[in-house]
């Protein structure tokens, strides 16, 4: 038997809606403006709304309505709209939506979107606009379109494209207009066409302040700090920005003197000139003389503490940095941001300080600062784990990134490898070699030496050969150097000797330091002597080979032989200093000191009662 089918009621209040669109349907306007003005009206209450709602808010969304009903016959209202929603980078979308449904949009409409995307960093998604939809709609550019495109191309190093547009402006017309040929010359400067740029920059046009930075900006960017300079001095008028391109162009070359003398006379300083001595100076080296100009400093910003953090982790004085973070966090002028994360990072993990590691992480985890880790970071933040053991927290970062570099794998593999867990590193590289990008000289350091702190010889040699013959990475010092280590550890001392004699390189003295741990390990002084002798004509003023020697000879009991490598020691001028262990000490106070005695008094009386309650009990039990 059928099922009898019944048709649902729908309630009255769904029923009166609907009849009271179809009553009202006929009533909406199609046209905004019903007597067709030439100037529309301003305070029409479409455009008010336009003007006073947010971004996004359902007022503005009636006001796009209204448009969409009235056609978008009316150019003035379509633009203002696309004003307003060009005004927030999430509403790009529907501003594109909305030309794309223009019947006539003119260069007004392409430049105010072009702009838009521009300002907010999406350079391609401007590039897809503009063949997308201006190039099809025939929209013809003005002089305010042709510096946007120059921009654009100039972003996207497009050089083809680029150099198309300049000549459709040229046939257009505006090849002297200034801020065309202030664009067309930055553009020509990315795209390390320096001639181009000269060239539109020796026209006898008219020129201004921006002119003549474009082309001290050109030099400058390709290296050619000698024209800039030329450019420089025959300025008719300067600006702090001339000043600091010229500044920068002479701390990129290592010209330190020179800039410091341009930096001494400059009429007027901000902390962007403040910042490129600083920069100058690290750079080269010369950091206590980049620390003074970074303590001469009236005001600071991120970019002043950043270039000093990222010093003193270069230079790996990392105690300095971590005293300059905590004075940053201190003075509080500027907020740390990933940048800095990542040099205190870096010296977190060089000294194996943990506890100031999970500090850092905690303050990027912080809702309230709004830091969302990036690959470098989120790199930073694995490597610091992995050094200080913690490689389950490193592992549970690296399955959180959803972007990892070469170098978040080749810092798990090192981490695993370290703290001898070669297995894993032998996962991991697997894993990368499925998942993640071509694997470089790099890794195979990292994971050859994995295998050597395991004693996984087999994968070790297997490492080796795979390095060599399916990635065709030619083994350098380090990997030969590991794959000897590796033998050493073993107890092949001779097959290390035969590797060291099939190498291709140069041998190092690190090399052949390797061969000899590997001697001293298996307490073979033959091997050790003709390894020690090779390290001696390499660098016969390094103690190490000496020490390492009379070591293997002590252990042999070979006294003999030890005053003798020591006489010659003596003879070289050779002497070995004394061996300091550096650890962290406390400082305690007076009050502080005087608890403590008095509690390691009561320790020792607590032991001594304890000893004599036992002695007695003893002596009770003789008969």
């Amino acid at each position: 038997m059928a099922a009898s089918t019944r048709s649902t009621k729908p309630s009255s209040r769904i029923l009166q809606r609907i009849l009271d669109v179809h009553r009202n349907e006929e009533h909406l306007p199609r046209r905004i403006w019903h007597d067709d003005p030439p100037f529309p009206d301003l305070s029409h209450r479409v455009l008010r709304a336009l003007d006073s709602s947010g971004n996004p808010s359902p007022l503005l969304d009636q006001a796009l309505a209204q448009l969409f009903l009235s056609g978008l016959s009316d150019q003035f209202a379509s633009s203002r709209a696309i004003k307003k929603l060009c005004c927030s980078p999430s509403s790009l979308p529907r501003a594109i939506s909305l030309y794309s449904a223009i019947p006539r949009p003119d260069a007004f409409l392409c430049n105010t979107i072009l702009r838009a995307l521009l300002n907010s960093d999406r350079a391609h998604a401007a590039f897809a606009f503009y063949t997308g939809c201006v190039l099809p709609g025939r929209v013809s550019p003005n002089h305010f379109t042709f510096p946007l495109l120059a921009k654009l191309f100039a972003e996207l190093g497009f050089d083809r494209t680029g150099r198309c547009v300049h000549a459709q402006a040229m046939k257009l017309g505006f090849e002297a207009d200034l801020f065309i040929r202030n664009a067309v010359i930055h553009m020509y400067s990315c795209f390390g066409d320096v001639a181009a740029a000269r060239e539109i920059f020796g026209l006898d046009l008219e020129t201004d302040l921006v002119t003549w930075n474009s082309m001290i900006s050109a030099y400058v960017k390709n290296g050619m700090v000698r024209d800039a300079r030329q450019v420089f001095d025959k300025m008719p008028e300067r600006d702090v920005v001339s000043w600091n391109m010229m500044i920068a162009g002479h701390a990129g070359a290592g010209e330190m003197e020179a800039a410091r003398k341009l930096f001494s006379v400059m009429p007027e300083r901000d902390v962007v000139s403040w910042n490129t001595m600083i920069n100058g100076y690290a750079r080269t080296g010369q950091t206590e003389i980049a620390r003074e100009v970074f303590d001469a400093m009236m005001e600071r910003n991120s970019v002043s503490w950043n270039v000093m953090l990222a010093m003193y982790a270069r230079t790996k004085d990392y105690r300095e940095c971590l005293k300059l973070f905590d004075g940053m966090m201190a003075v509080g002028d500027a907020r740390a941001d990933k940048a800095a994360l990542v040099s205190v990072l870096t010296a977190c993990a060089n000294l194996g300080d943990l506890g100031r590691g999970k500090w850092v992480h905690s303050l990027i985890t912080d809702g309230n600062r709004r830091i969302e880790p990036d690959v470098l970071l989120s790199t930073a933040l694995l490597t610091m784990y992995a050094k200080c053991g913690v490689m389950e927290k490193a592992k549970e970062i690296f399955d959180r990134m959803e972007d990892r570099s070469l170098v978040s794998w080749n810092s798990m593999i090192s981490g695993y490898g370290v703290h001898g867990q070669g297995g894993k590193a032998m996962e991991t590289f697997m894993e990368m070699e499925r998942k993640g990008p071509r694997p470089n000289a790099t890794t195979f350091v990292c994971l050859i030496s994995a295998c050597a702190h395991s004693g996984m010889v087999l994968e070790g040699w297997w490492c080796f050969n795979r390095m060599i013959r399916f990635y065709g990475i030619e083994p350098t010092v380090k990997h030969f150097g590991c794959m000897m280590d590796l033998l050493g550890r073993a107890g092949l001392a001779d097959d290390s000797e035969r590797l060291a004699e099939k190498m291709t390189v140069e041998p190092a003295p690190a090399l052949w330091g390797a061969l000899l741990s590997a001697a001293r390990s298996q307490s073979d002084s033959k091997l050790g002597e003709i390894v020690s002798n090779k390290l001696i004509d390499l660098e016969p003023r390094d103690m190490g080979p000496y020490v390492l020697l009379s070591n293997i000879y002590a252990e042999e009991g070979k006294w003999d032989d030890v005053e003798r490598v020591r006489k010659v020691m003596a003879g070289n001028g050779l002497n070995k200093p004394a061996g300091v262990s550096k650890l962290e000490c406390h400082l305690w106070s007076s009050d502080e000191l005087s608890a403590r005695r008095k509690n390691m008094m009561y320790s020792m009386l607590r032991e001594m009662g304890a000893h004599l309650k036992s002695s007695c009990r003893q002596f009770e039990r003789q008969p």
